[in-house]
């Protein structure tokens, strides 16, 4: 029985192990299956948070505002201009009886987008049972505000890094690689490409173009691959002068397959031990970009825009307190899993997270 559980633990994949031993890593583990399951619950935040109904039944027919959007008032037989007022339809229906008339709302029935030209809505309401989080400077409800947000932050970052990590990968890879004039080349075009002045960029840019969310991904990506490239080249570098490498050039692959095929595979430990904490700054680049204004354009959610609103007015404490604590809470799981996951690609026994 020994020798076969010897014999199992010899076959297990580098990666397996590695996994089990980030798996002993509480904190690093557990931060990890917290967000992913918020990351993936925030996809169905129209269907949590939203003062659209899930569904409408009126005079036998039957109505999903979510999914299919706009839905006059008049259609539902309700007296407002432009869409229906969903609460507000509940609560009719409600008062009659033997009609037959419902509407199902989500959860949290209120948007991240409604001001205060909806009725009820009020500038720095305190938090309360109707508004969890309170109200901000034009009425909008915080806490589906910070909901939205969290997924507008988390795939901000995720797509900035997955993108920087093809470009410097690519780039660095092929410079490790193939060396030479090549490299020196690259490195110089690097240096100077490196010192330009992002922030003026952005800057500038958001005063010609509206921003939006592929537009900043656009300009970040300029410079943020930078790091990466230095990364792989040095690992390239390495890997190159192995013995399999020459064992596959012999055999006659070609030099792509034998970078990507080969090479890549064998420096991967980089690539994933960087990649939360690119991830984190991503995230704070975003809400940076944001509080200086020169992010995404209101009234798209955002951490960055709903901090610097309580700053203005900082006696409204939950206009502070709500996004500080959402974003001090993500970075603070993403380095818990940063962390986990470099000392599960370390060979080194001692873990300070133990």
């Amino acid at each position: 029985m020994l020798e076969m559980n010897n014999q199992q633990l010899m076959n297990e994949s580098i990666l397996k192990k590695r996994w089990k031993k980030f798996k002993t890593l509480k904190r690093g583990y557990y931060s990890l299956v917290a967000l992913t399951i918020l990351y993936g619950i925030s996809f169905l935040l129209p269907m949590l948070i939203n003062n659209r109904a899930l569904m409408v039944k009126y005079d036998g027919s039957y109505y999903f505002p979510v999914f299919s959007g706009y839905i006059s008032g008049k259609e539902l037989g309700q007296d407002v201009p432009g869409e229906a007022r969903y609460r507000q339809l509940k609560t009719e229906f409600s008062l009659e009886k033997n009609i037959g008339n419902w509407v199902w709302m989500p959860p949290y029935p209120y948007s991240p987008y409604e001001d205060i030209t909806t009725e009820g809505n009020k500038m720095y309401e305190s938090p309360s049972k109707k508004h969890w989080l309170g109200t901000d400077n034009t009425g909008r409800d915080v806490f589906a505000r910070l909901c939205y947000a969290f997924n507008i932050s988390i795939s901000f970052a995720l797509i900035l890094t997955v993108i920087n990590y093809v470009i410097g990968v690519l780039i660095g890879g092929t410079m490790g690689y193939f060396g030479g004039k090549f490299d020196l080349f690259f490195q110089r075009l690097i240096e100077i490409w490196s010192s330009l002045p992002m922030l003026f960029v952005i800057i500038i840019l958001s005063s010609i173009l509206k921003p939006s969310f592929l537009l900043l991904i656009g300009i970040y990506t300029l410079v943020n691959w930078i790091s990466m490239t230095y990364l792989m080249r040095a690992e390239f570098y390495r890997e190159k002068s192995r013995a399999y490498v020459a064992a596959a050039l012999s055999m006659g692959q070609s030099n792509f397959k034998v970078m990507f095929k080969h090479i890549l595979p064998n420096s991967l430990v980089p690539i994933i031990t960087y990649f939360p904490f690119a991830v984190v700054a991503g995230i704070t680049a975003l809400v940076g970009l944001d509080y200086l204004g020169f992010g995404l354009s209101p009234p798209t959610p955002s951490w960055g825009q709903m901090l610097d609103v309580g700053l203005q007015n900082i006696r409204k404490w939950w206009m502070v307190f709500a996004p500080v604590t959402a974003q001090f809470l993500t970075l603070l799981c993403i380095v818990f899993i940063g962390e986990g996951v470099r000392e599960a690609f370390d060979p080194k026994v001692y873990s300070r997270l133990r």
